[in-house]
C-alpha cells in the first residue's frame, strides 16, 4: 500500500484571495437592496446601516458604488470602521463572525449580518447598536 503524501500549500495558493474581496461592492449592492425592500425595509436604512459600519456618507457610498471598487478596496477606503462593529456577534453562512481571523472578511461578514438584520425588521437601534 502506498504512503499518502501531503502536500504543503504552495506559496500561490496562499496568495490567491477570496473571490469576494475581488467581487465589486456594486454588484452585491442591488442584492442588498432588493433583500430589505422584500422585508418591508427602504435602501436609506440600507444606506444608513453600511454608513454606520464604514463610515460612509451618503455621497461617498454612492461614489463606491459609481466606481464599482471591489470589497477590498471598499473597506481599504471606508472612512472608519465603526467601534462598535466588534458587538456584531453570531452566526452568518454557518460562521461564527467572532471566530472569523480574517479582519476583511470579519468586515464583510459585518455587513452581511446586519443587511440580515435588517431585513428580518430588527429595529434600527438595535442593528446599530445604540
Amino acid at each position: 500500500m502506498a504512503a499518502a503524501v501531503l502536500l504543503e500549500p504552495s506559496p500561490s495558493d496562499a496568495m490567491k484571495k477570496h473571490r469576494i474581496y475581488t467581487t465589486s461592492f456594486a454588484s452585491v449592492y442591488p442584492h442588498y437592496v432588493h433583500k430589505a425592500e422584500a422585508k418591508g425595509r427602504t435602501r436609506q436604512e440600507l444606506d444608513e446601516v453600511i454608513g454606520w459600519l464604514t463610515g460612509y456618507s451618503p455621497a461617498a457610498l454612492a461614489d463606491q458604488i459609481e466606481r464599482r471598487t471591489d470589497f477590498e478596496t471598499f473597506f481599504d477606503e471606508a472612512p472608519a470602521l465603526h467601534p462598535n462593529a466588534a458587538k456584531i456577534t453570531g452566526v452568518i453562512c454557518g460562521v461564527r463572525i467572532e471566530e472569523i481571523e480574517d479582519p476583511l472578511m470579519r468586515k464583510i461578514r459585518y455587513l452581511d449580518k446586519l443587511v440580515d438584520e435588517l431585513a428580518k425588521g430588527r429595529p434600527m437601534d438595535r442593528i446599530l447598536r445604540k
